[in-house]
């Protein structure tokens, strides 16, 4: 892209659609993970291709939710943030579909939902910010079906710590990998990280089992800003690089997120 175009409204929104470009590449990459779990589980014995019971616990507006419901499926929202609720209320409708919104976090499951009752469970981006991940994804665990699945996404620790190393923080690097919680210091806006080992352990200690790993965004936060803002990575390329190394659990080291996948003893 060249200097001139950089101040036009055009130059602008290349500019976003370039940025976005990682988010795109990761999103599809867990949307493609999700139905493939879908189809296994309406494939089951219990639903035979019908409709599934779905939770998104901190589904926040409904990102996730309301495309899932356009599926068919029961969507509730389980959601802390009465703004986001409401947000949420509006996305469903401007989507003309119907899902549930409840306040309240992980450790309201037991008393908002039936037990033993959800098919799939969402857990992304929430063990970062919860008091006790054991705990959420025990009471995450005691929500779902015999069966039923969890799909959880969280910040993987090693891989912000070579991001951080990238940018010259080499001792905050060393930090991340240091602390339980691969934080770099008091100021680092994460409140928790994962790594993969610690993830399947969460997982097994919920009473999950068969936990599957893989990693989102190996290398889409690796390129430079600048080959975004030149125009030389195509969306479909990138995205198509993040759907190979997904794959690879090799790579899911450096991913900057960790999907893991796990299920409830049937």
């Amino acid at each position: 892209m060249s200097e001139k175009a950089v101040g036009t409204a055009e130059g602008e929104a290349a500019r976003a659609a370039a940025r976005s470009a990682p988010w795109t590449a990761r999103s599809a990459v867990v949307w493609e993970a999700l139905r493939e779990l879908l189809a296994e589980l309406g494939g089951g014995d219990r639903h035979d291709g019908g409709p599934l019971r779905i939770v998104d616990a901190g589904g926040g507006t409904g990102g996730a939710a309301v495309p899932l419901a356009a599926l068919g499926h029961e969507v509730t929202v389980v959601e802390p943030s009465p703004d986001s609720l409401a947000a949420l209320e509006r996305r469903a409708a401007d989507g003309g579909v119907r899902v549930r919104g409840l306040q309240g976090d992980t450790r309201d499951l037991a008393s908002l939902l039936p037990a033993g009752d959800a098919d799939l469970v969402l857990v992304h981006n929430v063990l970062e910010y919860v008091d006790d991940p054991r705990a959420a994804l025990t009471d995450v665990a005691a929500a779902m079906a015999p069966g039923g699945a969890v799909s959880v996404l969280a910040a993987n620790a090693s891989a912000a710590a070579l991001h951080r190393v990238l940018q010259g923080g080499v001792a905050e690097a060393h930090r991340m990998l240091q602390d339980p919680q691969g934080r770099w210091g008091e100021a680092d806006p994460m409140p928790r990280r994962f790594t993969a080992d610690g993830l399947v352990a969460l997982a097994a200690a919920a009473g999950l089992e068969g936990p599957r790993v893989r990693g989102v965004g190996v290398f889409s936060d690796l390129l430079p800003g600048r080959a975004y803002d030149s125009g030389t990575v195509q969306e479909e390329e990138l995205t198509a690089l993040e759907r190979e190394a997904s794959a690879r659990p090799e790579l899911a080291g450096i991913a900057t997120q960790l999907h893991v996948v796990a299920h409830r003893p049937g």
